[in-house]
């Protein structure tokens, strides 16, 4: 209303990533869809719509290209306007890329501290532990020595149903699909103990 603009329709992107380009959300799609020249988009923050540089500036030319304007209202206004608008829209689409970045590299690091300490991440308990009240992983000594029976036995080429068969004539119980992701748990860590995994 301040800036004399009226709504004629609104398009709300739910459980979608603002990762993705703005063309491959379902909304994001529409909106490009329709518009034609003479129309404005509005967007409460630039980080709502964008969160790559280079999609933002992708767009952005488009939009232009077709005569739509680009009003944002964190930003003031219209980032399609002028020079400086464009500089600062280019600015600050490159700061909020970078703090998703920063975003998704401390989610990593957390990930990879708490897994170093055998801290229960959530998903399925691995086989060979089990959760401690205090939320660590702690083995569980019997599936551990089946553990290193199954490296053992895949050491001495059988195969991941054979490995299977021979632990549960031992009493323990495994898929050859449990045994595979016991043997992924390690890595490539070739005769080492296994690692939990919280995948």
């Amino acid at each position: 209303m301040m800036q004399g603009l009226s709504l004629d329709a609104v398009f709300v992107e739910r459980g979608v990533s603002g990762s993705k380009p703005l063309s491959d959300r379902p909304e994001g799609g529409r909106l490009l869809a329709i518009l034609k020249p003479g129309d404005v988009v509005i967007t409460p923050k630039l980080d709502r719509l964008f969160r790559s540089a280079l999609n933002a500036l992708d767009v952005l030319a488009q939009l232009k290209e077709r005569g739509v304007s680009l009003h944002m209202i964190d930003l003031g206004g219209d980032v399609t306007g002028n020079g400086i608008s464009k500089l600062v829209f280019t600015i600050l689409s490159a700061v909020a890329e970078a703090e998703r970045d920063r975003i998704r590299e401390r989610i990593r690091d957390v990930k990879a501290d708490q897994r170093k300490r055998q801290r229960y991440l959530g998903g399925i308990v691995p086989f060979g532990w089990r959760i401690g009240e205090d939320g660590t992983l702690i083995e569980v000594p019997e599936q551990q020595l089946a553990i290193q029976r199954i490296f053992e036995l895949r050491r001495n080429g059988l195969s991941l149903r054979a490995i299977s068969a021979s632990i549960a004539a031992e009493g323990v119980q495994l898929s050859h699909e449990g045994v595979k992701s016991v043997l992924a748990a390690a890595g490539k860590r070739d005769g080492d103990a296994p690692l939990p995994s919280h995948a």
